[in-house]
């Protein structure tokens, strides 16, 4: 029987996993007590204080989510590493419209990509045949429901919001993507996306376990040092929100009582830049001010599925009026997952 080991290192894989689940489970178990001994111990911050709290929040938070992302993107991405791009697009194309459609918002959630991607992406899924709906559902689901969002749902707020959430953004690709499909709107695709064409496959090459391990560690890091710096930001702007904004206020906003609290969420979340990892610490702040669900979670998926450097960048691809009615029926779906969580989620 052979031992696996890491390429040029020599080193034991088994080892390494067990290595790096022992430090993961001690930094998550000791980063609450740490956190609070930096904040009220070392630095003789105030406990209950509006800066006290608000430090206390960002040193708790941070550790987390960092350990959140790089514990769970590992698995996940090594798991992904057994389907590739080219059969994500085979298996879309050969599909019809309905069951493509569910199956391309569900490849979404383990196929993340950011704003920079969706050009290419997009291109594509055109060239191999997949329907412009389908496509669509992809674009809609992959940096709404993503697995570092649900990752940092779960882990922040449990697992029932984390499914719930999964839930009602699949709901919204889907149904955005048929009709996006219904509508005819392929004549709206900027012309020379049609002219290109793509090579064929000569074959999937297939990596040794351990080449999958690594390349699951590579990408968890590209990933956390893409999202980090929103994740800080997302971070220190909730631990202001934790610290400084009066409860009595974000009820007072985006309350239930308050008819335009989500559509103005909703609005306000769209000229944002961030994905869900740097917003969901800023939903988190805004949860525990007394914030609705709904209201919450309508302004997390207009940030991530509707902001303008991503409608920019697609803009390359797709004719305005293409544009106009992703948004038009992206926002519809958005605003109904928030009014409906708020009437139906205590």
């Amino acid at each position: 029987m052979t031992t696996l080991t890491l390429p040029h290192r020599g080193v034991p894989l088994l080892a390494v996993a067990m290595l790096g689940t022992a430090a993961w489970l001690v930094g998550w178990f000791v980063n609450l007590p740490a956190a609070n001994w930096l904040a009220y111990d070392v630095l003789a911050l105030e406990r209950g204080s509006h800066l006290g709290d608000a430090v206390a929040f960002f040193l708790y938070d941070a550790p987390k989510v960092l350990l959140l992302l790089t514990g769970v993107v590992t698995l996940v991405s090594f798991l992904r590493s057994f389907v590739s791009p080219e059969r994500v697009r085979r298996a879309l194309a050969g599909r019809g419209t309905a069951p493509g459609t569910v199956a391309a918002a569900g490849f979404g959630v383990v196929t993340p990509f950011c704003s920079c991607s969706a050009v290419p992406l997009f291109i594509g899924f055109v060239e191999a045949g997949v329907p412009l709906g389908v496509t669509f559902a992809f674009l809609v689901a992959s940096p709404m429901v993503n697995e570092v969002a649900l990752v940092l749902l779960w882990g922040l707020f449990g697992p029932g919001i984390a499914l719930a959430y999964m839930a009602a953004g699949l709901s919204v690709a889907i149904v955005a993507g048929l009709v996006i499909g219904h509508l005819g709107l392929e004549r709206y695709v900027e012309d020379y996306v049609w002219k290109i064409r793509t090579g064929v496959a000569i074959g999937e090459l297939r990596p040794t376990l351990e080449e999958r391990v690594g390349e699951a560690w590579r990408s968890t890091v590209d990933i956390v040092r893409r999202v980090l710096p929103f994740v800080l930001a997302g971070i220190a702007v909730g631990a202001l929100i934790h610290g400084f904004v009066p409860t009595e206020l974000v009820v007072s906003v985006g309350g239930r009582d308050n008819p335009v609290a989500v559509p103005a969420l909703v609005v306000l979340g769209v000229p944002l830049y961030s994905n869900a990892a740097g917003t969901i610490p800023i939903v988190e702040a805004l949860i525990g001010k007394g914030l609705p669900l709904g209201s919450a979670l309508a302004f997390m998926m207009a940030v991530t599925a509707l902001s303008v450097p991503e409608l920019v960048i697609l803009r390359r691809v797709m004719k305005p009026r293409l544009i106009a009615t992703f948004v038009a029926v992206v926002a519809t779906g958005i605003l109904l997952v928030g009014y409906g969580f708020n009437l139906f989620v205590a």
